[in-house]
């Protein structure tokens, strides 16, 4: 049976916090040495590092093993074929759901962040594109644009297929990637001319892409849920770590990074 993924509520959260500040099972009330495993989705490396970050220092007894970062399918692969993990945040629902469907997940998933998808290219906009059909148009140029996006299973590449049907647009690509860092990265080195990452790719980008907004996306948003993994063998402490992210500190975090609220 699918488990729902909900949102938080302010007062659920509260509690929630309350919960894990006063409990005799608190994490904080250990003194045993911690080490979480996060696997995220690759276009939470910037927020979810600094959250990590934070947290362990709020938490002396708390380190993270390197946090994996890769495309949301890539991540939900792993898990199931056995990778360990404590924590999972993706990119979308429906890698969630594959998790959660193999029972992988204890607890119901919870939206944290949104973000939207936006067309990456080269500072100063060299092409002049505007919209989808400027992409379009300019493919049927002797010197057409070089076009990269995330594969369809991976979220990003899901959000701008979605987008390019909404706008009734046919693009010819020239590679399809495992997850949006590779996209931004073919367009920040001039690779390709046209990339769809997400905006807060553009913001961690120091200037090295310009990002065009996309008709729609404002309105079809990815929504990246969070869960705690049955196999978690540190199911207190990754739990803390959830409480965190979804705290209003967290959300000032993500906020940083231009995530939106869920």
């Amino acid at each position: 049976m699918k488990r729902t993924i909900g949102t938080v509520s302010i007062a659920a959260l509260l509690f929630a916090l309350a919960g894990c500040s006063s409990g005799g099972d608190d994490m904080t009330d250990s003194h045993d040495d911690v080490e979480l495993t996060v696997f995220a989705a690759a276009s939470l490396q910037a927020a979810f590092d600094e959250l990590a970050e934070e947290f362990a220092a709020e938490h002396e007894n708390v380190t993270f093993a390197p946090i994996v970062y890769d495309g949301s399918s890539v991540l939900a692969t792993q898990l199931q074929s056995g990778a360990h993990a404590d924590i999972f945040a993706t990119a979308d629902e429906a890698n969630m759901e594959i998790v959660v469907d193999d029972d992988l997940v204890a607890g119901d998933p919870i939206t944290f962040a949104t973000n939207e998808l936006v067309t990456a290219v080269a500072p100063g906009n060299p092409c002049g594109i505007e919209s989808l059909e400027d992409i379009a148009a300019l493919q049927d140029e002797s010197d057409a644009p070089v076009v990269v996006m995330c594969a369809q299973e991976v979220p990003c590449g899901t959000a701008a297929r979605n987008l390019l049907e909404l706008a009734d647009v046919s693009l010819d690509v020239a590679s399809e990637e495992q997850n949006v860092s590779a996209v931004l990265s073919r367009v920040a080195s001039g690779e390709a001319d046209v990339g769809f990452v997400y905006r807060t790719d553009v913001q961690i980008s120091d200037g090295e892409v310009e990002g065009i907004e996309i008709a729609g996306a404002d309105e079809n948003p990815n929504v990246y849920p969070i869960a705690l993994l049955q196999g978690s063998k540190e199911q207190a402490a990754a739990q803390e770590f959830i409480d965190f992210v979804l705290s209003e500190r967290g959300a000032e975090i993500l906020a940083g990074y231009g995530f939106g609220a869920p």
